[in-house]
């Protein structure tokens, strides 16, 4: 049967009509959030026993047992399985009751808070985690003042209950005054250390009773409906009246939850449990289900990108070098922002100025992988990389567009690599220039010697470094202090100013790995001097990833 124009347009129209359901429908599933705490408060813990629920793993890995062959799956690097720690970003995707979690864990030590802010411009929710016995600690403040500037939902799992811990009534106190964020308790411990029998759900009116167990998320959790329920008191006789005396207190402070507040950033869910031992676990798992933000707008300079648009946008976050050291790879990673990537799909790249067509991008499991086949608003793709993608490029399909806030911070210490073969001067260079466009270290290359300058925020990143340098490059280097105490970008609005002020201090003078101007200060006194001296000229402390100053 022939159909008439206006019925193949109607056709038409009810297919893409179909097609952007569909999509809203995938992006509605979608949960992105990333994992913030101080170091030891339990973080990867909690990552791995989150995976372990939502199916992803069948058996958690030991964070810290090196002599039991098994490590933390979102700990990939090998120096992390030998130090203990996280020390890059790990991207991890599974499902559970209906929904897909793109989960990021990120580094807790301070000395690798880059790349943690950066993972935190890429999700619409974050888990704090707490410990009960230190509380809020600093690396905890500095993260939830990054989330506050995106007014990041925030859901608070204080953790290690089955330790011996602080009152839970004087930490919930101290996160309020420290973090300036309200807090309405969720589930309520019954008892702490060894006397930890489980906790109160004051949504559900029920008691969930712990048992311990570390590797299996099958145990079942016995339950007991209400306050008033006579078994409390013959099974939890020391601890019931406590248990009461604290649910009242809390109810009658008005500490409600409300999902308004949550979203806005204003109001933090709190659990209680012990993540070793799957305790509380399921509950966070369900908050995130119930409450958690599916994809939200994103900023662009150009304007706001909504989620369900047809059309494919995204912006890349991190880049990692290695992740298969058996083919010297590197990955982009990328939060899609709306529409949908297919394998083939052609983009613009807005800083190269050209299109580009992504044809296998991967899916992750910590550094297992897959091939995508298909990706929506919240999830996370990795792009082969072979030196066209840097941190902070905007890619999108058809329309030209520059997504916003991908931070660089000017580091504080500086170093210069000196190699101990110095035939192996070309394998340095190209792991250094490769270990800074992922992020892991900043690159500076000096207008006089042209010797590699590396800056940090914190010692350990250089330790990290010299170890991947070796095991991943085959290059044996030691980095030595370069004397300097800080950098600032600069620029200014008079191009011959700026000439002058090149000529007259080239020797302290540097280009980033973008190719901006960089002075480097001796000291604090150095840099002040440099102010006063050239007041025409913007020394600036910070500088948005992928961005050409104009100078």
């Amino acid at each position: 049967m022939e159909t008439t124009p206006s019925a193949t347009e109607d056709l038409c129209g009810l297919a893409e009509g179909t097609a952007l359901c569909d999509l809203s429908r995938e992006v509605g599933r979608r949960r992105t959030f990333a994992i913030i705490s101080h170091p030891d408060a339990g973080k990867t813990t909690l990552t791995e026993k989150l995976l372990l629920f939502g199916g992803a793993i069948l058996m958690a890995g030991t964070v810290k047992a090196r002599k039991s062959g098994r490590h933390a799956t979102s700990d990939w690097m090998e120096v992390e399985k030998q130090r203990g720690i996280s020390v890059a970003s790990s991207v991890m995707q599974f499902e559970y009751d209906g929904c897909v979690f793109n989960l990021l864990d990120t580094p807790g030590h301070q000395d690798f808070s880059e790349d943690t802010y950066r993972v935190l411009t890429a999700v619409d929710a974050a888990v704090m985690v707490v410990d009960a016995a230190k509380g809020v600690e600093e690396q905890t403040i500095k993260l939830l003042e990054v989330c506050r500037l995106r007014d990041t939902p925030i859901i608070t799992f204080i953790n290690k209950l089955d330790r011996e811990v602080r009152e839970p009534l004087e930490l919930l106190d101290e996160i309020e005054s420290v973090l300036k964020i309200a807090c309405a308790p969720v589930t309520w411990p019954v008892g702490m250390g060894k006397s930890f029998r489980g906790v109160y759900h004051l949504l559900r009116d029920e008691i969930l009773r712990f048992t311990a167990g570390e590797e299996r998320a099958g145990q079942v959790v016995e339950t007991m409906r209400g306050l008033d329920d006579e078994r409390l008191d013959r099974e939890f006789p020391m601890e019931v009246q406590t248990l009461r005396s604290e649910v009242e207190l809390v109810r009658g402070a008005g500490a409600e939850f409300h999902i308004d507040a949550f979203l806005a950033g204003m109001q933090t869910p709190v659990f209680f449990g012990s993540a070793i031992n799957n305790f509380g676990v399921r509950e966070v798992l369900r908050a995130l289900v119930e409450w958690a933000p599916p994809p939200q707008p994103r900023a662009a300079v150009e304007r706001a990108v909504v989620p369900t648009e047809k059309s494919f946008t995204g912006f890349v976050f991190k880049i990692q070098a290695n992740m298969d050291p058996n083919h010297r790879d590197r990955i982009a990673f990328m939060r899609v922002c709306s529409g949908r990537y297919e394998p083939g799909i052609k983009v613009f790249h807005r800083r190269a100025g050209r299109q580009m067509k992504i044809a296998n991008a991967v899916t992750f499991m910590a550094n297992e992988r897959s091939i995508m086949e298909e990706a929506v608003a919240g999830d996370i793709i990795g792009i082969h990389n072979h030196g066209q993608l840097q941190i902070g490029d905007t890619l999108s399909e058809g329309e030209s567009l520059t997504f916003k806030g991908i931070p660089y911070f000017a580091p504080e210490l500086f170093s210069r690599a000196r190699l101990r073969d110095p035939l192996r001067a070309k394998q340095l260079n190209k792991g250094l220039r490769e270990l800074g466009e992922e992020g892991a270290i900043q690159v500076f290359e000096p207008m006089v010697d042209g010797t590699i300058l590396l800056g940090a925020v914190g010692q350990l990143q250089f330790e990290v470094v010299e170890h991947r340098l070796r095991t991943e490059y085959g290059v044996d280097a030691v980095f030595e202090r370069a004397g300097i105490t800080t950098a600032r970008w600069v620029t200014t609005e008079d191009s011959a100013h700026l000439a002058e002020f090149v000529r007259a201090n080239q020797a302290r003078l540097a280009r980033d790995v973008d190719g901006n101007v960089v002075y480097l200060a001796e000291s604090r006194v150095n840099l002040q001097f440099a102010r006063e001296r050239w007041p025409k000229v913007h020394f600036h402390n910070t500088r948005e990833h992928g961005q050409k100053l104009e100078a």
